[in-house]
């Protein structure tokens, strides 16, 4: 493959991440704009393909996804938090747990180092997560598959539970809205300046989190206060998504995607360990709140935020409650996450100097 042209290798890598992209959404797989050029680049990768993204894409990726998580911060969203915020609290801070003891469980007893372990293991938000590994010594392409293999089986047993177990039909997308013909050119300049500085800001100090906490932050709070409210093309977002895919999956080489199918089975034993952990979140709702099981398990599924609600939206389920705990949620996780992680990955010190296991999680 390295005897045709990077150009030209750039135009077939592009070509095919994007065939994948609509395949893999015409078959409803979650977070198919990510996934799509993540796995073409996986395969140029592990096919000899010598061609590496820079790091002010990842960065750049970051602060985009930094936006889009302010635009979820609505005052209607802030009024429901603000109804039961300390139950919602509650709820959010036992599934980040449960996310950690999986983690941390992982690390213990799988063959995955405990940086990596833990934040493949937070709960929700795996673009995020994904994008701010690698800043804090995890390595992105096991955290890449360990978010992505865990939400396509939380997507499927939530759908699962929706419309089996509950008896409630589901549907692919959300009903369509109204086209926006043109985008309100100062709110989009404002939002991609606030992304521009979270930018510029992030390469300049040693605060890993900066691109993605201060656009979400900042874009929030104008979002919610009414002031502004936070703009993006359409296309901007997927471009930031496949990035991220394409950093990700250009970086594999065959060790790695050979520890990472050997994984597939604690991956899957300590997905649903996780689902089941985070069923106790629901259970706990339904009775402090009184709301219906299906919003509750919804609300505390270990899934994508817009995975979430698209089943939630096509269901009985009460949506904006769901989104309000899965937003709650993922602020959290921005904000204590690293600091949990590296608890996680403490404990797990001992144990690999003693076995000999490098930080990356093989033998040295």
């Amino acid at each position: 493959m390295n005897s045709v042209g990077r150009p030209w290798l750039w135009m077939i890598l592009l070509c095919l991440s994007g065939g994948l992209a609509v395949l893999f959404r015409w078959a409803e797989v979650p977070a198919a704009l990510l996934l799509g050029p993540m796995v073409a680049a996986m395969g140029f990768a592990l096919f000899g393909a010598r061609i590496r993204m820079p790091r002010w894409s990842l960065v750049g990726a970051q602060a985009i996804i930094g936006c889009l998580v302010a635009r979820l911060v609505t005052s209607g969203l802030v009024t429901t938090v603000a109804n039961d915020w300390l139950v919602m609290l509650l709820a959010v801070l036992t599934t980040v747990l449960a996310g950690a003891v999986v983690g941390w469980v992982l690390m213990r007893f799988g063959n995955l180092p405990g940086m990596t372990a833990a934040w493949g293991s937070v709960p929700g938000a795996a673009s995020t997560m994904v994008s701010m590994a690698e800043e804090f010594g995890a390595d992105p392409r096991l955290v890449a598959f360990m978010q992505y293999f865990r939400l396509i089986l939380v997507v499927g047993s939530a759908s699962l539970v929706s419309r089996q177990l509950l008896g409630v039909p589901t549907v692919a997308a959300l009903a369509p809205s109204a086209v926006v013909l043109a985008t309100p050119l100062v709110p989009l300049l404002v939002t991609l300046a606030i992304a521009g500085g979270a930018m510029w800001l992030a390469r300049r100090i040693r605060f890993p989190t900066c691109a993605i906490l201060l656009p979400a932050v900042l874009g929030g709070f104008l979002q919610a206060s009414g002031t502004m409210a936070v703009t993006l093309p359409p296309w901007l977002p997927e471009i930031a998504y496949g990035l991220i895919g394409w950093y990700v999956g250009l970086s594999f080489n065959r060790q790695i995607a050979l520890h990472a199918l050997k994984a597939i089975p604690q991956l899957a034993f300590s997905t649903f360990g996780l689902i089941g952990l985070c069923a106790g979140s629901a259970w706990m709702l339904t009775w402090l709140l009184k709301v219906d099981g299906l919003t509750a398990y919804l609300a505390t599924t270990p899934g994508g935020i817009d995975s979430v609600t698209v089943i939630a939206a096509g269901s009985q389920a009460d949506v904006p409650f769901v989104l309000a705990i899965q937003t709650m949620r993922l602020f959290i996780v921005l904000a204590i996450g690293p600091a949990l992680a590296k608890l996680i990955a403490g404990m797990g010190a001992r144990r690999l100097a003693v076995e000999g296991i490098g930080p990356d999680g093989f033998a040295g």
